[in-house]
C-alpha cells in the first residue's frame, strides 16, 4: 500500500514540477512570438529597405532612385509609403543629374487589387516636388520615355495632392524654356483628384511669356482617351491667349478641344512665336474653336475684330511639310480698307474712330510728314518664304471714305515665295476692277507682274467729294497691264512698264464744269445765277505708255457737245510727280472764253491745277486734229457706247 501510494504520489510530483512551457507549448510559442515581434517592432527601421527599392527602381527605369532621408510605412489595408529626399536620376544625355526630386513624397497602395494584378494608388503627396521635361538636342525621345517599351503597366491613380511643386520644360533647340509652379487646390470630394493652380513663364521660341490659369489633377495626365481640362492665360509681349476647354493626350501633343481667345496689337507679331508670317495689322481680338488632328492645327468658327474691321472664319496651318502650310477662309461684313495696309507696306489710318497700335502711330505720323504717297516700306523676303498660304477672304462691304470701293473677293496663294493674287476684285462705284497679281519674291529683288480689268464703273461714284460730279452719268472701263521690279510698292511702280488705258462711251457730265474747264467767264457767271444742267458727254478716254515708271500719254480727251478737252503730258511713278497740259476746246462763241491750257503739276500729295496764262491767245490745241485723239482699239471693245449713229469713240473718234 505504501509502495503504491508513494508511486502515486511521484507521478504527481512529476506533474507539477514540469516546466510551464511543457505542459503549454502552444501557449508559449506565441509568448515567444510576440516577444519577438515585440522586440522587432521595438527596433524596427523601414530605412532598411531603401536599398532594395532604390535597387529595384533602377532595375525597372535605367535611372539612379535615391531616398535621402526617412523611408516610413503606415501599415493598413491602405498602406503609406513616405520618403524624404526623394530623386530620380535623368538620361544620360542631360546636363542637369537628376529629372525629378522632392523633399517628401507619400503614396498609398491598395493591397486587394494586388491580388489581381492590379496595382491602385489611392493617394500620391508630393511637397516640394521638382520636375524637369526636356527634349534632348540630339533628336529622339525626350527624357520622359524611360524603361522597358514592351506593355504598359496596369496602373490606377485615385488623387493627388502637390504643394509648392515646380515643372520645367526645356527644349533647347527652339530656345524654349517654361517654368510653371504648381500647387493642388481643394478636391471637390474626399477621393476626387484635386486641380491644381499653376503660374509661371519663360521663353517660347526665344519670346519671353508669362501665363497663370488652372487645371486638372496631373495624375489624369496619364489617361490618353480622357480629356484634360485647362483654363489658362498666357500673355507674350503684347500678344495674349486664353485657352479654356480639353487636351487629350497632352504630353504628346495629339489632340485639343479649346476655346482659345487670341488678342494683340498686331498680328505679324505671331511670327516669332508660331513661325506665321502675317502681315502688319491694327490690334485685334478673335475668339474660336482650337484644336488638333494630326499635324494640322485648326482654328475653327472664329469671331472678332482686326482693327476696325469685323473678322470671321476658319483657318489651319499643317506642320508636316518643310514650312508651316496656313489654309484660311475669311469674311467680313463691314471692311475697313486701311486695315489692310499692312498687306501693301502701309499703316492704317490714325486719329479719332480709328483704331492703331502705338507704333503704327508713330508710322503715320512720319508718313504724314513725308512728301511721298506710295508705300515704302521693303516686303520681308525671309517671312516671305517662311511658309505657304492659301487665304481667301470676301468681304460683303468696304468702309473707304476716299474710295468708292463696295466690296471685295480676294485669294492669296503663297508657296516658297511665289505669291499669287487670283483674283483680287473690287466691287468700285457700282462696277468692277478684276485683276491678277503675281510677285515673285525668290530671288533678292521681287519682280511683280499686274493685270486688271475695270468695267461699268459709275462716273458719278468716282468723285464722291466732287459737288459737280455727284450726279454725272457715264460707265468707266479700262485695262492696265503693268510689271516692275522691287522690294517695296514704291520700288515697284518706279521701275514698271506697261501699259494704262480708262475710257468712257456716252454719258452726261455738269455743263458748268466743262465751263470752268474752258475758263468761260460769262457761261460760268451764266450758270451760277440761272442754275448748272447736265450736258451730253460724247467720250472720254485715256491711253498711256508706262517705261521704267514714268506714263506718257498716247491720247488723251473728254468730249462733250459743249466743251472737248485734249491732255499730253507725263506722271512719273517713280518721283510721284505730275505734268500735264489739258487743252479745252470750246464749241461754243463767247467774247470770255480764254482757251487756256491748264497745267496738271505738283506731286501727288500735293497736286495742281493751274491756267498756264503765259498760253493765254494761242491756238496751239486747234492745230491737234481728231486723228491724235482717237482711242486704242483694244480700249473700245470695252467701252458702252451707247445707241445711235453719233456714239462719240464709236463713230467719229474710231474712224
Amino acid at each position: 500500500m505504501r509502495g503504491r501510494g508513494s508511486t502515486t504520489t511521484g507521478h504527481e510530483g512529476d506533474a507539477h514540477g514540469r516546466a510551464w512551457p511543457h505542459r503549454h507549448p502552444v501557449m508559449t510559442a506565441l509568448a515567444i512570438v510576440a516577444v519577438l515581434v515585440a522586440i522587432l517592432l521595438a527596433i524596427w527601421d523601414w530605412n532598411w529597405f531603401k536599398g532594395p527599392v532604390e535597387r529595384q527602381v533602377k532595375a525597372r527605369t535605367g535611372r539612379e532612385f535615391r531616398i535621402g532621408g526617412n523611408l516610413d510605412v503606415d501599415l493598413g489595408w491602405t498602406p503609406v509609403v513616405s520618403a524624404e529626399k526623394v530623386s530620380f536620376g535623368n538620361a544620360e544625355w542631360s546636363r542637369a543629374p537628376q529629372m525629378a526630386t522632392a523633399d517628401r513624397a507619400e503614396i498609398g497602395i491598395a493591397l486587394w487589387p494586388l491580388l489581381r494584378r492590379q496595382v491602385l494608388l489611392p493617394l500620391i503627396r508630393l511637397d516640394n516636388p521638382r520636375l524637369l521635361l526636356e527634349t534632348n538636342p540630339k533628336g529622339g525621345d525626350g527624357n520622359w520615355v524611360f524603361g522597358e517599351k514592351g506593355g504598359e503597366t496596369n496602373v490606377q491613380f485615385r488623387r493627388v495632392d502637390i504643394q509648392r511643386g515646380f515643372v520645367q520644360f526645356l527644349d533647347a533647340p527652339r530656345k524654349t524654356d517654361i517654368r510653371v509652379g504648381v500647387s493642388s487646390q481643394k478636391a471637390a470630394a474626399r477621393d476626387a483628384s484635386a486641380p491644381v493652380s499653376v503660374v509661371g513663364g519663360g521663353l517660347w521660341e526665344n519670346n519671353k511669356f508669362v501665363l497663370q490659369g488652372s487645371a486638372a489633377s496631373p495624375l489624369l495626365l496619364r489617361d490618353r482617351d480622357a480629356p484634360y481640362r485647362i483654363n489658362v492665360r498666357a500673355s507674350a509681349g503684347a500678344t495674349h491667349a486664353h485657352a479654356r476647354g480639353t487636351l487629350l493626350d497632352p504630353l504628346r501633343l495629339r489632340g485639343f478641344d479649346l476655346q482659345m481667345k487670341l488678342s494683340g496689337r498686331d498680328l505679324g507679331d505671331l511670327y516669332p512665336l508660331l513661325g506665321l508670317a502675317i502681315p502688319h495689322t491694327p490690334p485685334y481680338s478673335l475668339d474660336g474653336r482650337f484644336s488638333r488632328e494630326g499635324e494640322v492645327w485648326h482654328y475653327r468658327k472664329f469671331d472678332g475684330r482686326i482693327g476696325d474691321s469685323d473678322m470671321h472664319g476658319d483657318a489651319s496651318v499643317d506642320t508636316s511639310g518643310k514650312r508651316p502650310y496656313l489654309r484660311a477662309d475669311l469674311t467680313s461684313r463691314r471692311l475697313d480698307f486701311d486695315d489692310l495696309a499692312g498687306f501693301v507696306g502701309g499703316t492704317p489710318q490714325t486719329g479719332g474712330g480709328e483704331t492703331a497700335n502705338a507704333e503704327q502711330n508713330a508710322d503715320a505720323a512720319k508718313q504724314d510728314a513725308s512728301a511721298r504717297v506710295l508705300p515704302q516700306t521693303p516686303y520681308n523676303l525671309t517671312k516671305l518664304r517662311a511658309m505657304d498660304a492659301d487665304v481667301r477672304l470676301r468681304a460683303m462691304r468696304i468702309n473707304a471714305p476716299s474710295l468708292p470701293l463696295d466690296d471685295m473677293d480676294a485669294h492669296l496663294l503663297l508657296e516658297g515665295g511665289l505669291v499669287k493674287l487670283d483674283p483680287l476684285n473690287f466691287g468700285v462705284a457700282e462696277g468692277e476692277i478684276r485683276s491678277r497679281i503675281r510677285m515673285d519674291a525668290r530671288t533678292d529683288t521681287i519682280r511683280t507682274r499686274a493685270d486688271a480689268n475695270l468695267a461699268g464703273l459709275n462716273l458719278g461714284k468716282l468723285l464722291p467729294k466732287v459737288e459737280l460730279t455727284q450726279n454725272a452719268i457715264g460707265k468707266i472701263s479700262g485695262q492696265v497691264g503693268i510689271e516692275g521690279t522691287g522690294n517695296s510698292i514704291a520700288a515697284m511702280l518706279g521701275s514698271s512698264d506697261g501699259n494704262i488705258a480708262v475710257g468712257m462711251g456716252q454719258g452726261r457730265i455738269s455743263n458748268l464744269l466743262m465751263e470752268m474747264a474752258g475758263i468761260d467767264l460769262a457761261e460760268i457767271i451764266k450758270f451760277k445765277l440761272g442754275g448748272d444742267k447736265q450736258i451730253p458727254v460724247r467720250c472720254a478716254f485715256a491711253d498711256f505708255g508706262v517705261e521704267n515708271g514714268l506714263m506718257t500719254t498716247r491720247s488723251l480727251a473728254f468730249d462733250t457737245t459743249d466743251t472737248i478737252l485734249v491732255g499730253s503730258g507725263t506722271v512719273s511713278l517713280r518721283d510721284e510727280k505730275l505734268d500735264l497740259t489739258i487743252r479745252p476746246r470750246p464749241k461754243d462763241r463767247s467774247l470770255l472764253a480764254f482757251r487756256t491750257p491748264l497745267r496738271v503739276s505738283g506731286t501727288f500729295k500735293k497736286p495742281g491745277v493751274r491756267p498756264d496764262l503765259a498760253a493765254v491767245g494761242l491756238r496751239g490745241a486747234i492745230a491737234l486734229t481728231l486723228g491724235t485723239i482717237t482711242p486704242p482699239a483694244a480700249l473700245l471693245a470695252t467701252l458702252e457706247l451707247g445707241p445711235g449713229e453719233d456714239s462719240g469713240c464709236g463713230g467719229k473718234y474710231a474712224k
